[in-house]
């Protein structure tokens, strides 16, 4: 008889959530994608390189251009000089970095720590490298990590921590007390560190991202992985990248080439202009974003449901305990089947179970979109 390697893993929510709102004509904030299209600039670049004949594979870690757009965007964004071609790894999407960097550092029998709520691809990548995760529980309404757990979960066996920051789905991001726990947790226990950062472009209120790749006793021992997908709003292109240190890039690559080989050569020139020409997206996306969470926050604002601060991402959760008393995934069923709006349920982010009775809505859409969701669910 087969034996699955995954027997746990059934459709994802997000593909649950999605299908439930065509089925019942639902507002879509569910998914994470942008209703709006990607920049003119950018998509007119992809095309020209498309006509030009630019249509074969690139080489495995991405074309040089692209390595030193990005080895730029860095220099600039964090202070951090890189040799592109030597750290930057071009990859089909944030989650194949994601995944390729577990499969480079993870053995048999190692455990990885992951902070719940947590992005639902770490763990099978975990799985199906033969190591186990190792889950720290967060709750609501702040998130906030307690380093001195994390310590506690450290054995002769971890191998590894993985960061998520800004964080999908709660929108908090780490703070320099968190930086400062973190890196004497790496040091001290000689751990190596994987750090996702698809939202970095992406914080409020001032609030600054901290990345791996600002500290040199973190980024040593790191991989971090980003996204062009949600920098440039195209999640359909699974456009990704992952920068680490020389000596781990070699390993990573090593993997990434029995993957995906190479990634979509037109979308890589395209970006690389992108980045180059117009830089002034990336600046000016926090601010973008920012607007579009301040709507739906105003729009909300008769509602029923308690708001929890979102820091960053384009994710706002939402506590509905004044409303209801049925559980996290029957609530976001019920809304929508007989409210109209389709959102995510936040304990399918867990691997214990979670009593808070929150929901997680996407806010990368028209500000009609959103104050139309908003209405209905005033309504409540």
């Amino acid at each position: 008889m087969f034996q699955s390697k995954l027997p746990a893993l059934g459709t994802s929510i997000f593909t649950q959530m999605s299908a439930l709102a065509n089925q019942h004509q639902a507002i879509n904030l569910s998914q994470g994608f942008p209703e709006f299209d990607t920049p003119e600039f950018l998509k007119n670049q992809v095309a020209l390189y498309i006509e030009r004949g630019l249509n074969q594979y690139s080489p495995s870690s991405g074309i040089a251009s692209l390595q030193q757009q990005i080895a730029a965007l860095i220099a600039r964004k964090y202070r951090t000089q890189l040799n592109g071609e030597q750290t930057v790894t071009v990859t089909s999407g944030a989650t194949e970095a994601l995944f390729v960097a577990i499969q480079t550092l993870v053995r048999p029998g190692d455990e990885v720590i992951i902070f719940d709520p947590a992005y639902d691809s770490y763990q099978p990548a975990i799985e199906l490298a033969g190591g186990t995760c190792k889950h720290i529980h967060l709750t609501a309404p702040d998130y906030a990590i307690d380093w001195q757990v994390v310590e506690a979960a450290v054995n002769d066996k971890t191998r590894a921590i993985i960061i998520n920051t800004p964080h999908n789905p709660t929108g908090k991001v780490l703070k320099p007390h968190d930086i400062t726990a973190l890196t004497g947790l790496i040091e001290k226990h000689d751990l190596y560190l994987i750090s996702d950062e698809v939202y970095e472009h992406i914080t409020f209120d001032g609030v600054t991202h901290l990345s791996a790749l600002m500290y040199d006793a973190l980024f040593k021992r790191a991989f971090v992985v980003s996204s062009f997908g949600k920098t440039f709003h195209c999640t359909g292109w699974k456009m990704g990248y992952c920068v680490a240190p020389p000596q781990l890039t070699a390993e990573f690559r090593k993997i990434h080439q029995y993957v995906t080989f190479s990634s979509f050569t037109p979308a890589q020139h395209g970006l690389a202009a992108m980045l180059e020409q117009q830089p002034e997206h990336v600046e000016q996306l926090a601010g973008f974003y920012q607007q579009k969470r301040d709507v739906l926050v105003a729009a909300l604002s008769a509602s029923r449901f308690k708001l929890l601060a979102s820091e960053g991402t384009y994710f706002l959760l939402l506590d509905y305990s004044d409303i209801s008393d049925l559980n996290d995934v029957d609530f976001c069923h019920w809304l929508a089947q007989k409210v109209g709006v389709a959102a995510i349920p936040l304990s399918v982010f867990y691997k214990a179970k979670s009593t808070d009775k929150v929901i997680r809505l996407c806010f990368a859409k028209n500000d009609e979109t959103l104050i139309a969701a908003a209405e209905k669910l005033c309504q409540l």
